[in-house]
């Protein structure tokens, strides 16, 4: 999810690679679930994220939106994001151990953490967030291994893909006058990266089909 702020204000000041070795390592957090609370709607969710629940967990799209997922209006485009349950306002997947049930598929934006993403130039770079974590006895890690992520170097570039389109029809849609043609492009975003299944050994190449078809369809 973007986020306007002050770097030195957040972090420690640094700009980190996925080589570089960063004090993250909260060392599988002992019990610890600050981080999975009081998050609204803010843990958003992108193809990638959606393909690996829905193939964890056996469900589709429909069954997610039912069970673990909201819609949500984010500048004009509508992204699904994590539940948070209402009565304890936990991320639905927290359980009454306080561990992830989803941990070997969890969401990119969880992998990171206490990292955050820092877009600029057609790509990005890792900064740490020195006030989000609990944990102030955190040791360091190489930013890739923390990360938990297969074929990383491919994910990389689709994390940077996937956040330039989105500012692309943030933007196109903030142009649009047209609320049935801003509706339409929605559902058609919805249904094309979230909705339709992706072939488990070529979520990539099919990805990257769609999205070329998606930046013609929407003119970006």
């Amino acid at each position: 999810m973007k986020r306007e702020a002050n770097l030195s204000e957040i972090s420690d000041g640094r700009l980190y690679g996925i080589n570089d070795m960063v004090k993250a390592d909260c060392l599988d957090c002992k019990g610890c679930s600050d981080c999975c609370s009081g998050m609204g709607n803010t843990i958003t969710l992108d193809p990638l994220d959606v393909h690996r629940i829905k193939n964890g967990l056996d469900i589709d799209f429909a069954e997610m939106l039912s069970e673990c997922v909201s819609l949500n209006v984010h500048e004009g485009l509508i992204i699904p994001s994590l539940k948070m349950e209402n009565d304890k306002n936990k991320c639905v997947f927290l359980n009454d151990s306080e561990r992830c049930d989803i941990h070997a598929h969890r969401p990119g934006i969880c992998r990171l953490f206490p990292l955050g993403r820092y877009y600029e130039k057609g790509t990005h770079s890792y900064f740490l967030q020195i006030y989000e974590c609990s944990n102030k006895n955190r040791t360091k890690i190489k930013v890739g291994k923390w990360m938990d992520t297969p074929d990383l170097k491919q994910y990389e570039k689709y994390v940077d893909e996937w956040h330039y389109f989105i500012l692309d029809i943030q933007k196109k849609i903030f142009e649009i006058k047209d609320t049935l043609k801003i509706k339409d492009i929605n559902m058609y975003i919805l249904n094309t990266f979230y909705v339709m299944p992706f072939s488990d050994d070529r979520f990539y190449e099919q990805f990257y089909n769609r999205l070329n078809n998606a930046k013609l369809k929407c003119e970006c």
